[in-house]
């Protein structure tokens, strides 16, 4: 995966992260700001697979 789209997929994390954060607030879960990276490591490598997979799916319906 390329630098530029991990970066659009950290955009779009710290996009919702307002709203996450105000969930796990409303569950009584602490989230500081160190416990950020591993979950935004996760969610990339989340985003790259799901990018990856939709980008074969793409090409196998040309």
């Amino acid at each position: 995966m390329n630098q530029d789209k991990t970066m659009e997929f950290m955009q779009i994390a710290m996009k919702y992260f307002p709203q996450a954060k105000e969930q796990l607030d409303q569950a009584g879960v602490e989230f500081t700001p160190e416990m950020l990276q591993p979950f935004m490591t996760l969610f990339t490598q989340v985003m790259s697979e799901a990018y990856e997979l939709g980008k074969q799916d793409a090409l196998h319906k040309e």
